[in-house]
């Protein structure tokens, strides 16, 4: 078993709270042209654009030094690719739950579950991205070879 962690990032918004989810729900691909720095693509694999069980494949920027993971993963400076499951759609409260299930992110974090937050308080409108996730714990065994001490017989 690994580290269980949570991570949580708030971005207040000037815009309407209805277009920004509806570009997390119905145009995925936009993120890329929101935030570039971190995501570089994403297209459908299966299923209806972000019904429950659909799959998106993406590519982001992903550091271990901060868990950024988004759509195409960036890792150290290089573009990874991942693909996530769209566990929970939610319009009411205008929440989509993502389930990474193919990557090299999976390989340190497993499982790895996003959450997209849009709220609309009465003072500010935030957008919250919350990240569930395990490191795993890589266990090395080495093998080395104890030698016999070496003693000379005095006479």
């Amino acid at each position: 078993m690994g580290t269980i962690g949570k991570l949580v990032r708030e971005v207040e918004i000037k815009s309407d709270i209805n277009l920004v989810y509806e570009i997390y729900k119905h145009k995925p691909n936009n993120s890329a042209v929101i935030s570039p720095d971190k995501v570089q693509g994403c297209d459908f694999v299966s299923g209806q654009c972000c019904d429950p069980g659909s799959v998106i494949g993406t590519s982001s920027m992903f550091s271990d030094k901060d868990l950024k993971v988004g759509f195409d993963l960036i890792s150290d400076g290089k573009v990874e690719t991942a693909k996530e499951m769209v566990e929970e759609v939610d319009d009411e409260l205008h929440k989509i739950v993502f389930k990474v299930i193919e990557g090299g992110v999976l390989e340190v974090y497993n499982p790895l579950i996003l959450t997209v937050n849009i709220e609309d308080m009465s003072h500010k409108k935030l957008v919250t991205w919350t990240m569930d996730f395990e490191k795993v714990i890589i266990v090395v065994i080495t093998r080395f070879q104890v030698e016999k001490p070496i003693s000379k017989e005095m006479k």
